[in-house]
């Protein structure tokens, strides 16, 4: 089915690009919003990141302020992490993911670089896990595999949060 292999084949190929590969150059605002698509796979036509999703990223404390009105890597690497996570996780469960990354005096390199690993990781095993030359009748299948699979993450998921954020709020 050429739909799984085009799936299959994204999620082997595409990936955040490297720290040292992220614009060395500030970014304005919409520049901003035009580069960060290319950080994440997508397969529907809405917008990856709006102008007033960075503000409340921002004002949240996910992502540092802007210098001035320009964005530099530090801002791409977490506007990547914060993008892809919101997905599964609550803006606090992020907070608290970041805030341990800063708590144990990871540079934002060192953040966004374990990111991208765990991030490759999980697209390369789930690739593995599809088979292009499925039929109709095995689809329900694989996708209740990658639900359950969801699940049971997000479950290890939050019982961990629920471990870590006592300790982040100890350290404020």
């Amino acid at each position: 089915m050429d739909e799984l292999q085009e799936l299959k084949s994204r999620m082997e190929q595409e990936r955040p690009v490297l720290w040292d590969d992220l614009p060395d150059i500030a970014l304005y605002m919409d520049q901003l919003i035009s580069y960060m698509p290319r950080q994440l796979i997508r397969f529907d036509g809405g917008p990856a990141l709006t102008p007033a999703m960075v503000n409340n990223y921002i004002k949240d404390g996910l992502v540092p302020r802007a210098e001035g009105k320009r964005y530099g890597p530090v801002h791409l690497g977490y506007l990547t992490a914060v993008v892809a996570l919101k997905q599964v996780l609550t803006v606090r469960d992020i907070g608290a993911l970041m805030g341990a990354g800063r708590a144990l005096e990871k540079t934002p390199p060192e953040q966004y670089e374990y990111f991208r690993r765990a991030l490759d990781r999980a697209l390369t095993d789930t690739a593995q896990s599809i088979d292009p030359e499925a039929g109709q009748s095995d689809l329900a299948k694989m996708a209740l595999d990658f639900a359950v699979r969801s699940y049971v993450n997000q479950l290890a998921c939050q019982r961990i949060l629920s471990i870590l954020q006592p300790q982040e709020e100890k350290r404020k």
